[in-house]
């Protein structure tokens, strides 16, 4: 598996006044750097060595989210009474409780 297949993001930090770049998969490992390219050829340089090590101590490498497959299933646990409300809502606006959560969850 190619690293380039890891989830990587580039944001700007205050704290630190620079650019720092993550990768989803692994999530204690940062670079900070001045530019947004720098961070992002930082954070990935980092991720290649830990792949590394990993793999030669024998380790499971993370699996690279963008090749996972998702049912579009999870459960959540709510209170009793939060499930009430919603169960409520739904069926006031005539339509399923599934449908009530997916639509508050993409807003």
């Amino acid at each position: 598996m190619s690293i380039q297949h890891y989830t990587y993001r580039v944001t700007w930090s205050p704290e630190d006044q620079e650019h720092v770049a993550l990768c989803a998969e692994f999530p204690s490992l940062s670079w900070l750097a001045k530019t947004p390219e720098a961070a992002l050829k930082g954070i990935q340089k980092v991720v290649v060595d830990v792949v590394a090590d990993m793999q030669a101590s024998g380790e499971p490498v993370p699996d690279a989210l963008a090749e996972k497959s998702y049912s579009g299933e999870f459960r959540v646990r709510i209170p009793p009474m939060l499930h009430r409300q919603l169960a409520l809502t739904a069926a006031e606006q005539g339509v399923s409780l599934n449908r009530l959560a997916s639509a508050k969850l993409a807003a």
